[in-house]
């Protein structure tokens, strides 16, 4: 960061020392993880200068927005519709915090066991820690599981700017039109933030930079299949994380530049691991910037992770919406259609998920699954049972962690045993 920014994050209200140390420790944990890679597509030097400005020009381009007269619009989940917050012209920037900075600052507020997805986005607030939060209108949750249901109420009385969606528990009939009603409520709500009516021309416009988003991530998952990786893990990852909070035009761009270069990496067998190499699949919780550890140790230990079947990864991007609407109804109905098709550990049952993740294993031709939960997570830490049994013979493994890195160690064990197995 060659910038200074002390002067706008003063204004936001970040607590100064307490940012430059998160900085400090970003910065070094990148170096270590990312820049010590080799083999990297040089279209990867884009999302280097991504990180690099995390909290400097994307938040300077954020608050000029905000300036401008555009809202901000904060989200914790997949499930709140993009589009919607697009088509009202407003910034869309996904919340979640992957560090364990700010814990003790939560654990004031919520019980020591809780996710620690959940202490991060409470302790980055509490501790001063995000810019992003302090620039939003609106900080849109969900009801995905009992622990943010009730960590959004305390987090509306901190921040006074919370609204939850209703995600129903089962997809019935009656599950679906709760669901078709909270997009509707949604719609509604952002033209009460915009201070304008979204029309269905705006509509198509915020489905088309959605989608565009999602072909590009769609394209860079097929691109994984590829024996040798042109890829690594790590910086799949880092392209999925990043898609939750950049510029949706230039993140399209920049990523499908990123697929031309690995498109002409497979055509000349060049890859960021050698041919053959174990191919693992992660599977289950969200991973958030800059919770980079399981896949660290995984490539560290001579592996490739070759997919994410997580909301960050193909939960995100593996259904578009239908952009074939030409009235409001059916635009309402296309969003609530497109949404439904999310496969969360928060339905009950949930067999889409075992389909998706046997069709995704064979995709990407994976030769072993990680199953990875955050403690206390109950949702995946639950259904990690049943995908064991639906993906059959594939070698399994089930992992639990936070967000700390005592347990490195004793990961490492475990996962060159489960690549010993493999191999």
């Amino acid at each position: 960061m060659t910038t200074d920014y002390t002067e706008m994050w003063r204004e936001i209200g970040l607590n100064l020392e307490n940012h430059a140390g998160l900085l400090g420790v970003l910065s070094d944990a990148y170096k270590n993880i990312y820049l010590s890679q080799k083999s990297r597509p040089k279209g990867m030097e884009y999302f280097d200068f991504v990180i690099s400005e995390v909290h400097g020009l994307r938040i300077k381009e954020i608050y000029e927005a905000k300036e401008s007269g555009r809202k901000v619009v904060g989200t914790f989940c997949v499930f709140v519709p993009e589009e919607l917050v697009l088509a009202a012209d407003a910034v869309h920037i996904g919340l979640c915090a992957g560090a364990e900075i700010g814990s003790e600052e939560a654990e004031k507020f919520i019980p020591r066991n809780t996710c620690a997805l959940i202490k991060a986005f409470m302790g980055f607030k509490l501790a001063g820690l995000c810019p992003y939060v302090e620039l939003t209108d609106l900080l849109v949750g969900e009801t995905t599981c009992d622990g943010k249901k009730k960590a959004y109420e305390i987090f509306d009385q901190i921040t006074g700017k919370v609204y939850v969606m209703d995600i129903p528990n089962m997809k019935s009939e009656s599950g679906r039109d709760l669901w078709h009603r909270e997009v509707i409520r949604f719609r509604e709500k952002m033209e009460s933030i915009a201070g304008r009516k979204i029309t269905v021309d705006d509509m198509r416009r915020g489905a088309a930079l959605a989608n565009g988003k999602r072909r590009a991530l769609q394209r860079l998952s097929r691109l994984r299949g590829a024996d040798p990786a042109p890829i690594s893990g790590l910086d799949a990852l880092l392209v999925n994380q990043v898609s939750f909070y950049d510029d949706p035009v230039r993140f399209t761009e920049m990523t499908n530049r990123l697929c031309d270069e690995l498109e002409e990496r497979v055509k000349e067998g060049t890859g960021v691991a050698v041919k053959g190499a174990p191919r693992i699949l992660v599977s289950g919780s969200p991973m958030a910037i800059p919770n980079w550890k399981l896949h660290a140790i995984i490539e560290g230990s001579g592996a490739v992770v070759v997919g994410e079947e997580s909301c960050v990864g193909e939960r995100n991007h593996r259904s578009l919406l239908d952009e074939s609407f030409a009235t409001d109804e059916e635009a309402m109905k296309n969003m609530a259609d497109r949404y439904m098709k999310i496969d969360c550990a928060c339905f009950t049952p949930n067999n889409e998920r075992l389909d998706n993740i046997n069709a995704l294993r064979e995709k990407l031709k994976a030769d072993g699954i990680i199953h990875y939960a955050l403690q206390f997570c109950t949702p995946y830490m639950m259904e990690a049972h049943k995908v064991e049994k639906a993906v059959g013979n594939t070698p399994f493994l089930r992992v639990e962690t936070d967000y700390g890195m005592e347990d490195t160690g004793q990961l490492q064990t475990r996962v060159q045993a489960f690549l010993e197995m493999i191999s």
